[in-house]
């Protein structure tokens, strides 16, 4: 088999698993997919897929029309019977609700949850209706939940530097991480530096391979959402955390398929995205900064410092990878507002 790119493979498998979630749900439910297919990617579906299959179990086990019937037997003209009520009721049984697998194991969904799992609804029922193949759809009718905005959590200047000291020389790990610190410590510095010097997303870290480093440029070739490629660019302290990684690497024999991954685990293979979660976890939790980073957080953390010191918004939104700048406005709003205060002081009408 010839040698795959890591984002090759994972289309592989969530291919295959989208396979294994819709095989249990009505035939329609493979069109939808096939139809979606160009305007989405692999991971996206899969979250339809898990939602999907989520609100088919429900209709099966608790509606009185639909328990006479198997999933599969389920057809789309049924679907037009719910009203918005039935869909409301969906939701508020995905707060709180038991695996089919075992009573005992028990699901529960925040507001950000339930809000996904009717943004997958909606976008099913639309797509039907859409191609005429339905002529009602509840879910249209029903209001999206209002989120309550949350302060975006993220680093300051000295907790980076505290971070990184960190990393460098575990000085507040546990005795037992202490142990392990200096088998993983260069790659460990090459990883955070490289996260939060870049604001790159952990899966867009975790594919990299050694070819997609150049420092000629100073550049990765990284895979963002959707497929396209670009390149980002480092700074100075990036290139050294990584030429040192680099050359420890070439002492390290990858198991077999993770020769070109960039970062190898202590089972020299490619790290995964828990992986990398635990790696930031380890190095932030125990600083006790009263913060609960994560890899989102660091690229939090690189927006910002970008922001304050360009101020171009788009600039932001264009190197973090953000198809709307208004996203990107959402996150970084009180930092704007702040620029605003700031540029009162700047135009003076009369000097004395």
């Amino acid at each position: 088999m010839p040698d795959l790119s890591y984002h090759k493979e994972e289309e592989i498998r969530n291919t295959q698993k989208l396979r294994e979630l819709i095989r249990e749900l009505p035939p329609y439910v493979r069109d939808f997919f096939r139809g979606i297919e160009p305007t989405t990617s692999s991971r996206t579906r899969i979250a339809y897929a898990y939602d999907l299959r989520v609100f088919f179990r429900y209709l099966h086990e608790n509606n009185g029309t639909f328990s006479k019937k198997e999933i599969r037997e389920i057809r789309l003209d049924d679907l037009e019977s719910l009203t918005p009520m039935d869909i409301e009721e969906y939701l508020d049984y995905v707060k709180v609700y038991s695996s089919p697998a075992s009573a005992r194991d028990r699901r529960s969904n925040d507001l950000q949850a339930i809000k996904r799992k009717l943004a997958s609804l909606r976008t099913f029922y639309k797509y039907f209706y859409m191609k005429e193949l339905i002529r009602y759809d509840p879910v249209s009718l029903v209001a999206m939940p209002k989120l309550r905005e949350k302060n975006i959590i993220r680093l300051d200047a000295d907790e980076v530097v505290d971070v990184l000291d960190n990393v460098e020389s575990g000085s507040h790990l546990s005795k037992q991480q202490q142990a392990f610190h200096g088998k993983g410590k260069t790659r460990d510095l090459a990883l955070m530096t490289l996260l939060l010097g870049t604001g790159i997303r952990v899966s867009e870290c975790v594919g990299l391979n050694l070819g997609d480093v150049d420092f000629k440029n100073d550049g990765i070739s990284i895979h963002r959402k959707g497929g396209k490629e670009v390149t980002v660019y480092f700074g100075e302290e990036v290139e050294e955390a990584l030429l040192d990684y680099l050359e420890e690497r070439k002492g390290i024999i990858p198991e077999s398929g993770h020769e070109n991954a960039l970062f190898l685990s202590s089972q020299r293979r490619r790290l995964n995205v828990r992986s990398v979660e635990n790696i930031v976890k380890k190095y932030t939790a125990s600083l006790g900064l009263g913060k609960n980073i994560t890899p989102h957080k660091l690229r939090s953390t690189y927006g910002t410092a970008l922001y304050r010191e360009t101020g171009d918004i788009y600039l932001v939104a264009d190197v973090l990878g953000h198809s709307d700048v208004n996203t990107t406005r959402k996150h970084y709003a009180a930092l704007e507002d702040e620029q605003r205060r700031q540029a009162r002081d700047k135009v003076h009408l009369r000097r004395d």
